[in-house]
């Protein structure tokens, strides 16, 4: 461009000695056109640049690890002047990690026009991935003049994490919310408040549970099957606090929630009703999310991602044990970390009531795990290795 202005510069510098050496009109007219066409194209760029906006669109505001999903970049033009050149500089970065990556794209901007320009972005860790139009430059169609447009334009996309399959037992415990209405769908139990299902009188059946009414219509006896209560007071915690930033700040935050989704997936299948807890940097405060379906492990999983703050602020732990009550307690309750805080374990090990307790924490390779100290009685501490959740969980109880 500096070129382009020099070489201008220098036309309308000859024009000018053109119109002082000749008194045709003729010389005139070159020298006022010359002049005029910057101008011109001053203001004309002046304008389309007040009349364009920019905004970013997503098919869905979710994507999954690994595949590349489009972003569209809009732009509309609401002025006569067409753009025959404008640049993109496109910024997008894993709230987990600080290095940030670019795009630049080229297109023209057509007049009185709305154009989508499409570009695939992919993550290869789970997280909160911040896309930003950095700027937006628009060019007069003599490359004279430029103006920037379109700054520090936002969307925020969710990164899906994936479950891995976990092989372990659930815990048969006898610590059941009574006041719930929750029941297997597949398992019959004792609870009398509701029945599972009907069936023959066969030997070894109570015979307080033969329904009368029913039987005294059939030939034999029924029998009912009461159901089994599946609202057991069973944690995660989910203890995102790390702050190393590193190589590994990454593959960490990542093996870190996809433990957390691999346990509840687990339960899940298992019918199990399970509770997350986690720290919620938007809201400044630790939630408590109760999972009992798929769906509610969706929305908890975006919940969960879309609540991360670029600040990397967290709450430790110990102020969520400070303040819970001591006195309820648990079928099961998992701990997951990468920081193997020896108070708060302490606290785990000597105040959390619990049929069992288990601390998944995350370590960067096998050799991190030789310092891994097992003098915590009531803990089973099962240290996964980035990227290696079901060879390193297994044979786990929840």
């Amino acid at each position: 461009m500096i070129i382009i202005k020099i070489c201008f510069l220098l036309l309308i510098i000859i024009c000018a000695i053109f119109y002082i050496l000749y008194i045709w009109n003729f010389s005139l007219v070159l020298l006022v056109t010359i002049i005029a066409i910057p101008i011109i194209m001053f203001f004309s760029l002046l304008i389309a640049k007040k009349k364009i906006n920019v905004d970013f669109a997503v098919k869905s505001h979710t994507a999954s690890k690994g595949e590349p999903f489009n972003v569209q970049l809009c732009i509309t033009n609401n002025s006569f002047f067409p753009i025959g050149k404008a640049e993109a500089i496109i910024e997008y970065y894993n709230i987990f990690n600080t290095q940030i990556n670019n795009i630049e794209l080229h297109f023209p901007i057509q007049s009185n026009n709305s154009q989508k320009i499409t570009f695939q972005l992919s993550s290869k860790f789970c997280g909160q991935l911040k896309i930003r139009c950095a700027y937006i430059t628009i060019y007069d169609p003599l490359r004279i003049f430029k103006f920037k447009v379109g700054k520090n334009i936002n969307e925020n996309i969710a990164v899906l994490p994936e479950g891995h399959d976990i092989y372990g037992f659930v815990n048969q415990t006898n610590r059941i919310n009574e006041e719930s209405n929750i029941f297997s769908e597949f398992s019959s139990g004792d609870d009398p408040s509701e029945v599972f299902d009907l069936h023959e009188y066969i030997e070894g059946d109570r015979i307080n549970r033969i329904h009368w009414k029913l039987s005294s219509k059939k030939d034999n006896f029924i029998v009912k099957d009461y159901s089994m209560p599946i609202d057991s007071p069973i944690t995660i915690f989910l203890d995102i606090s790390y702050s190393e930033f590193s190589e590994y700040t990454l593959p960490i935050y990542d093996t870190l929630i996809e433990s957390f989704v691999s346990l509840s997936q687990f339960l899940l299948q298992n019918e199990r009703i399970h509770t997350l807890i986690y720290y919620n940097q938007k809201q400044k405060q630790f939630n408590e999310i109760s999972i009992t379906d798929i769906d509610t492990l969706s929305a908890a999983i975006n919940n969960l991602i879309f609540s991360f703050n670029d600040d990397f602020y967290f709450e430790m732990p110990r102020t969520y044990f400070s303040s819970c009550n001591k006195e309820s307690g648990f079928a099961s309750f998992t701990f997951i970390t990468a920081v193997p805080d020896k108070n708060i374990l302490s606290y785990i090990d000597d105040e959390i009531d619990s049929d069992v307790k288990n601390v998944i924490l995350v370590v960067k390779n096998y050799d991190s795990t030789e310092n891994i100290s097992d003098n915590f009685a009531s803990i089973n501490i099962m240290p996964v290795v980035i990227g290696k959740i079901s060879s390193s969980v297994r044979d786990i109880e929840l």
